[in-house]
């Protein structure tokens, strides 16, 4: 992976959690590394279910901070609009929380860094 700054999927920053892997070497080496507020969503939501979610909790909260949240506004809107009627069209649908983490990506203009492949049915994002 090259480039100085990315948006993660909640897939790499579960792998990431895991101690001794190859994502969290390279997510060492990118200066400015982006969430969006979806994916932090995802994050607390598999914390609250889980038998231990004090633990999980707290690596969240130390995860993110050293990444750059972004929100959702309007524009977002209007581009997941876009992603979804193409998938739709498409005939290739994919889970809501990511078509939204897609829409952040081409907002914001930031390389996903995604472990799924079915980000590859979004017209325009930029994979890692």
């Amino acid at each position: 992976m090259t480039g100085n700054r990315c948006l993660l999927d909640t897939s790499i920053i579960i792998h990431a959690f895991r101690k001794y892997n190859d994502i969290s070497e390279k997510l060492d080496n990118i200066p400015h590394v982006y969430i969006s507020v979806t994916a932090v969503g995802e994050l607390y939501f598999g914390a609250y279910k889980s038998a231990d979610s004090g633990k999980h909790i707290q690596r969240i909260q130390s995860f993110l901070n050293n990444c750059f949240i972004i929100e959702t506004d309007e524009t977002t809107a209007i581009i997941y609009g876009k992603i979804k009627a193409n998938l739709s069209q498409k005939g290739k649908p994919i889970p809501e929380n990511d078509i939204w983490i897609g829409a952040t990506a081409i907002q914001y203009e930031l390389p996903l860094f995604t472990t799924d492949s079915h980000f590859r049915e979004i017209d325009n994002p930029q994979l890692f």
